[in-house]
């Protein structure tokens, strides 16, 4: 606490203050001071310094969390990592001057004390978690973290911003809880946002039914997909694109207001309020391929070949392959097993079992 906090606490008395077991008031009796542990009053100024004085921890936590300006939906996501609304002041402060740690998504976050009640935040990828810093590419300014998490690890493009795809190898370090939001939100976009309009009861969610009726242009196609003949198609694509494997949301949106989905939505801690761009943009692309007629195709296949092609799209779907070393014979997706197969049952033009595609449009 210092002498600006305590002078703030003085001025806003007469409002009253209600914070965290904190309550100051003051009338024509004078001031009244109660805590958790005690109960003042008739207090004139000067006597409610002293008292405040002893009191420093619940001040200065009053002064970081009513007399800062920050948005409402920033200030209940700072007070949400340190659980502010389930341990009391001391109980917190005490945590808070070893360090409080909490998650968001794949981000590790760090909360430290700092001077007067303030807090310092450090965030970095949870693989990162139980390294030093020194070992990381360290930053302070939110604005790095664009180009940072641009791509993974493997260099690959993340056109989807919350895929369970962030690199490692940084930290952004003395944050204060503006900054710590902004770099948030840089690498996780609207999580905050949305989170908080959920606790709120204010979310907005568009279900996958009204979503596609606004598709226009190119993406208008998929509304052909989607005839008012059930929704297992809609089960499909939640299936294979929100999955928490795939996106660490937590999906809320259904087929419709009334029909829910048979896929299980996720237990990401921030939601996803509508079919995203990425889901649109593949939905486009699967209206069109089942538009196609089925088509009967006949050629052998082993056993242990039909297990391995089961095992090779298995292993795409799950995004293993990489994982999977080419000493790993026994793998069904093992490069070396793979070309095998392909050597074996694919004739010169690329058919399996030499049975050419036909084409479903003719």
């Amino acid at each position: 606490m210092n002498d600006t906090q305590l002078t703030a606490l003085v001025e806003a008395a007469a409002d009253g203050i209600d914070c965290d077991g904190l309550r100051v008031s003051h009338s024509l009796d004078g001031y009244t001071v109660e805590t958790p542990e005690e109960h003042h009053e008739g207090l004139d100024e000067e006597r409610l310094r002293c008292v405040a004085e002893e009191n420093p921890w619940f001040v200065s936590n009053w002064f970081y969390w009513e007399r800062i300006q920050r948005p409402d939906a920033e200030t209940a996501f700072l007070r949400w990592l340190e659980t502010a609304a389930e341990t009391d002041v001391p109980e917190r402060y005490e945590a808070l001057v070893e360090s409080v740690d909490a998650s968001w998504g794949q981000l590790a976050i760090e909360i430290t004390l700092a001077d007067d009640g303030h807090r310092t935040y450090n965030v970095r990828n949870e693989a990162d978690a139980d390294l030093e810093y020194g070992a990381l590419e360290v930053h302070t300014d939110p604005l790095d973290a664009r180009e940072l998490v641009k791509h993974d690890d493997n260099g690959k493009y993340r056109p989807l911003k919350t895929a369970p795809t962030l690199p490692t190898g940084w930290a952004f370090v003395d944050l204060d809880g503006r900054s710590l939001a902004r770099t948030v939100d840089i690498i996780y976009p609207a999580t905050i946002a949305n989170w908080h309009l959920e606790r709120e009861g204010d979310l907005d969610v568009s279900h996958w039914h009204e979503t596609i009726e606004r598709q226009t242009g190119i993406y208008g196609v998929i509304e052909t997909w989607d005839r008012q003949e059930g929704h297992e198609h809609v089960n499909w694509v939640a299936e294979a694109c929100c999955a928490d494997s795939q996106c660490l949301k937590r999906r809320e949106w259904e087929y419709d207001e009334d029909t829910d989905l048979d896929v299980d939505g996720g237990d990401g801690a921030f939601p996803c309020r509508e079919p995203c761009s990425l889901v649109i943009s593949a939905a486009r692309k699967w209206t069109q391929l089942e538009g196609e007629e089925p088509q009967t195709y006949e050629f052998e296949l082993t056993p242990s070949e039909k297990e391995q092609i089961e095992d090779i799209i298995d292993s795409v779907a799950e995004g293993e392959t990489e994982e999977i070393r080419e000493a790993d014979i026994y793998e069904g997706a093992n490069r070396y097993r793979t070309r095998f197969l392909r050597a074996k049952r694919f004739d010169e033009d690329g058919n399996l079992g030499g049975v050419p595609t036909e084409d479903s449009g003719e």
